[in-house]
């Protein structure tokens, strides 16, 4: 059974979330109804959650404006927007602003219940690293900045639990008793398109298993220490990019539990 998600739905018309709250709590989610942008604020002000549908054309706030507005309350929260309007304008400001995608109503409701259980299989950023401080105060930082997280220690934890879920993985190129390198050897072998970032502090030490990494499809490598922004626009988009994947219903690189992409 998937996890369930909370869902806030924003809708100036009450008999659309009231519909969409029943459908969404029949198929096993918690959704949070809200009859306006300011509404939808406060509910956010005071309650997590892991998705945003919202109507684009509201009275009080547009569902551009509430995105812009959410971003500074819950950063990452994921926003869908919803239209019975050939809004083509606004529509492409809100995609160059990280909306994850636009649903035209009537809704597909099938096509939205897909997405919600490939959005709560699939959320989390791994940091594979043998110092715990690193993990912790990284970690830390992505979760204040709206991101799942999990780390790993021990390099050598079995890939499949360590892929479980992930959705991004960073790992240090230089291990005890090993080497990134191998792991990411590892992780390709289970998941072949999963994005991996891979970091070190020895820049010089490490060329040349960095070059075979990319080699093998490592996403990009980064310096100790680590430039945040930086770190954080890459994790951003590559998080926005599945998403969307999700919503138009491609199959997103991530892997999930008991899921190896090699068709294995």
């Amino acid at each position: 059974m998937n996890p369930k998600l909370r869902i806030l739905i924003v809708d100036d018309d009450k008999r659309m979330t009231r519909t969409l709250a029943d459908i969404l709590s029949i198929s096993g989610h918690e959704p949070v109804e809200a009859t306006s942008g300011l509404d939808a604020l406060e509910k956010a002000r005071t309650q997590t959650f892991d998705c945003v549908l919202t109507d684009v054309r509201m009275p009080d706030m547009d569902g551009m404006e509430l995105h812009r507005q959410l971003s500074q309350v819950q950063p990452g929260l994921p926003v869908v927007l919803m239209t019975a309007y050939a809004a083509e304008a606004s529509i492409r400001q809100g995609l160059d602003e990280g909306v994850v995608g636009v649903l035209d109503k009537p809704l597909d409701i099938n096509k939205l219940l897909a997405f919600f259980a490939s959005l709560s299989k699939n959320r989390t950023i791994v940091i594979v690293d043998d110092d715990p401080l690193f993990c912790k105060t990284l970690g830390d930082l992505l979760q204040r900045r709206g991101f799942s997280v999990a780390h790993f220690t021990n390099p050598h934890t079995d890939v499949e639990m360590m892929t479980m879920g992930a959705q991004i993985i960073l790992l240090d190129m230089k291990l005890k008793d090993t080497n990134g390198l191998e792991v990411l050897k590892s992780i390709r072998g289970h998941c072949p398109t999963l994005p991996v970032l891979v970091v070190t502090g020895y820049r010089q030490e490490m060329a040349v298993a960095i070059q075979a990494a990319m080699e093998i499809n490592a996403f990009a490598c980064l310096y100790k220490p680590l430039e945040i922004p930086a770190l954080l626009q890459i994790l951003t988009q590559l998080q926005l990019d599945n998403l969307r994947d999700m919503l138009k219903g491609k199959k997103n690189r991530s892997c999930s539990p008991g899921e190896d992409q090699n068709g294995a």
